[in-house]
């Protein structure tokens, strides 16, 4: 074990590593709780992304010391009500499996139970020491787990706005990593055993990076020896994310047309902006999606549906670590020329540099605001920090926020001449005609 100690924002994470995992720190009496992260990032792959969207769903069922579900959960209520859940998703070409687990401060309570310990050991124990029989994941808890993943991808088809936004990120990136839903395919659910899928788990603990976070009333120096107790990974230290996402150029405009049983078409469209979270132009990233859709004074939601009325929403999103934006709108199927070119319209002023100055004042004081809040979250801070430990930057919330405060609109005209319209995709319904 190592630890050295890095300066962040106003505050001071600790760093520390044991084995394959990165230890974070941040010791603050600012909350009254203790607030637990676990990171583990693993490369967008067909073959492993549906086991291991699956594994956290199993790990959740229980560990060897509470192999039943029921005493696991209860172990959480002995904890006074902590809270435990995980959450699956992708950061660029990454698919990120994050535990998180908060529990009160012993301070707050007249128990005798050590709670950052007693928390620790929870979570290493649920991650690293699961429940197995026979050398594998229990059939009971593989099959029941590999339902319920089943029905939340079905999900995703049942609701249109996401599916249409699913398959413009897959037509966009067909030859990309990116274009895997991080929750993986009901197709390869089938072929999982509960053999298969330790042996997945196995190997996904050994090489991956795994990043172990700690907010509260503790310091680096009582953290690290339980995580080296508890935390029971085999993987070699080192481990860590591939870096930048490759960017691919955009030759022409793919437009796509999807027909099904809906009453309302979504139009939603992808940009290709060349820029990611580390990148020197990122505030000018944040500043141009803000303008363009991310609030409710934004040009698409005001443009395209209030004055034009032709969307029953219209906004913008940006994944700063694959340097994509996509547009969603949910418009009248017959309305797609109209919309698509109004859209279109709203990029070209970008381009131009038609920013008002209400409009970059606005945006600017929505997004320090965000920032600002941060600091009220223990999960804000940590996710704020695993942002730089996934992209390799070292932003700090001071630091971006004199840097969106910077922006000007020559510099946003500049970044819109760089963005490309990637992808058109339109869902409308089977009928013939408009």
């Amino acid at each position: 074990m190592k630890g050295v100690v890095v300066s962040l924002k106003e505050t001071r994470f600790e760093r520390g590593t044991v084995r394959n995992m990165r230890v974070h720190v941040l010791p603050t009496k600012q909350f009254k709780t203790f607030a637990f992260s676990v990171y583990i990032g693993s490369p967008l792959k067909e073959e492993t992304v549906t086991p291991t969207a699956l594994t956290p769903f199993v790990l959740r069922r229980g560990s060897r010391a509470y192999p039943e579900t029921r005493r696991f959960r209860e172990r959480l209520d002995d904890l006074y009500g902590a809270g435990f859940g995980f959450d699956v998703y992708k950061r660029g070409d990454a698919q990120i499996v994050q535990f998180r687990m908060d529990v009160i401060h012993d301070d707050f309570v007249s128990g005798h139970e050590p709670l950052l310990a007693s928390s620790l050991k929870f979570i290493g124990e649920a991650l690293t020491d699961p429940a197995l029989e026979n050398g594998a994941f229990l059939p009971k808890y593989v099959d029941s787990e590999k339902d319920n993943l089943k029905k939340r991808l079905e999900a995703i088809v049942n609701d249109k706005i996401r599916y249409a936004a699913e398959r413009c990120i897959e037509e966009m990136c067909r030859n990309e990593p990116y274009r895997l839903h991080p929750l993986g395919s009901i197709k390869a659910l089938g072929a999982i055993t509960p053999e298969s899928l330790h042996a997945s788990y196995r190997q996904w603990l050994q090489s991956s990076p795994i990043d172990i976070y700690v907010v509260g009333d503790t310091s680096l120096e009582q953290v690290l020896p339980l995580v080296d107790r508890w935390f029971q990974t085999e993987g070699a230290p080192g481990i860590g994310y591939a870096g930048k996402t490759q960017h691919r150029a955009v030759e022409q405009v793919n437009e796509v047309i999807e027909q099904m049983d809906v009453g309302q078409g979504k139009l939603n469209m992808g940009l290709r902006t060349y820029t990611t979270y580390a990148d020197e132009a990122y505030p000018a990233a944040l500043m141009y999606n803000g303008i363009l859709g991310g609030f409710p004074h934004s040009k698409l939601f005001v443009n395209v549906r209030e004055k034009a009325s032709l969307a029953y929403y219209a906004s913008s999103r940006l994944d700063g670590h694959k340097g994509i934006m996509t547009i969603q709108s949910g418009i009248e199927i017959g309305n797609y020329e109209k919309a698509s070119a109004i859209i279109k319209e709203q990029l070209l002023a970008m381009e131009q540099g038609q920013i008002s100055d209400i409009e970059l004042q606005q945006t600017k004081a929505m997004i320090a605001g965000h920032l600002r809040e941060l600091q009220d979250s223990a999960f804000e801070l940590i996710a704020f920090d695993f942002n730089n430990v996934l992209s390799g930057a070292e932003r700090t919330v001071p630091a971006l926020i004199d840097g969106i405060e910077r922006i000007g609109v020559e510099q946003i005209r500049r970044f819109a001449q760089q963005v490309k319209l990637d992808t058109v995709y339109f869902l409308r319904n089977r009928k013939g005609g408009a």
